[in-house]
C-alpha cells in the first residue's frame, strides 16, 4: 500500500520511490491508495505502468474499478462499503480485493466472488479500532476459503513472522515498507 508522505506528489517522484521499494521488498501485489491526491488519475497511470515493468507484480487501484480497467491494472481494492461493486469489477476482468473487518464481511466477500480480502486491524494501528489479534485471524482462516491478507499495525519483522505462522495468504502494510 502506498503512502503520499513517503512516495511523493508527482508521478516522477512517486515512480522513483515505488521502484526502490518494489526492488527492495519484491511484493507480488501493490496497491495505489491516496484518498486526497488532486492528480490521482495521473499518478495512477504512472503507477500501473511502473508496476508492469516488474515480472509477477500485480497492480491494484483503490476504489475505482473503471479507472483500474482503463489503465490496465490487475485489479481493484474495494472498501468495506463497496460490496455491491464486486460483481461489476469481476465482470470487467479485474481481480478484486475488498477491505473487511469482521468474520461476517469476509464470508460475504467470499460468497460474492471476491478474489481476496484484507482483514484488519490485526495489530494496534492509529485510529483503526481494537486490534483483532493473530488468534482471531487463525480462527477466521479455519472457517473460510478466500485468500486473506492480514492488515493493520504490521510494522516489524516480528509482526510479519507472526502472520507467516498462520494460513494467511499474505500481509499488507504501509509503514512496514518505508
Amino acid at each position: 500500500m502506498t503512502s503520499r508522505e513517503f512516495y511523493g506528489d508527482t508521478s516522477g517522484e512517486f515512480c522513483l520511490n515505488l521502484c526502490k521499494q518494489i526492488e527492495k521488498h519484491r511484493p507480488e501485489f501493490v496497491l495505489y491508495r491516496d484518498k486526497s491526491a488532486q492528480n490521482y488519475d495521473e499518478i495512477a497511470a504512472a503507477f500501473v505502468a511502473e508496476c508492469k515493468k516488474f515480472e509477477n507484480v500485480k497492480s491494484f487501484l483503490h476504489q475505482d474499478s473503471v479507472l483500474a480497467k482503463k489503465l490496465g491494472a490487475s485489479g481493484v481494492h474495494l472498501t468495506s462499503s463497496q460490496f455491491d461493486r464486486v460483481a461489476e469489477a469481476k465482470e470487467m476482468g479485474l481481480l478484486v480485493i475488498i477491505s473487511t473487518h469482521t468474520h461476517e464481511e469476509v464470508l460475504r466477500a467470499q460468497m460474492l466472488g471476491a478474489d481476496a480480502v484484507t482483514y484488519s486491524p490485526i495489530f494496534a494501528s492509529p485510529n483503526k479500532g481494537e486490534p483483532k489479534g493473530v488468534e482471531d485471524l487463525r480462527k477466521l482462516l479455519d472457517i473460510c476459503k478466500i485468500k486473506i491478507f492480514a492488515l493493520g499495525g504490521i510494522v516489524t519483522g516480528e509482526h510479519v513472522a507472526m502472520i507467516e505462522q498462520t494460513k494467511a495468504y499474505g500481509f499488507a502494510s504501509i509503514r512496514y515498507f518505508y
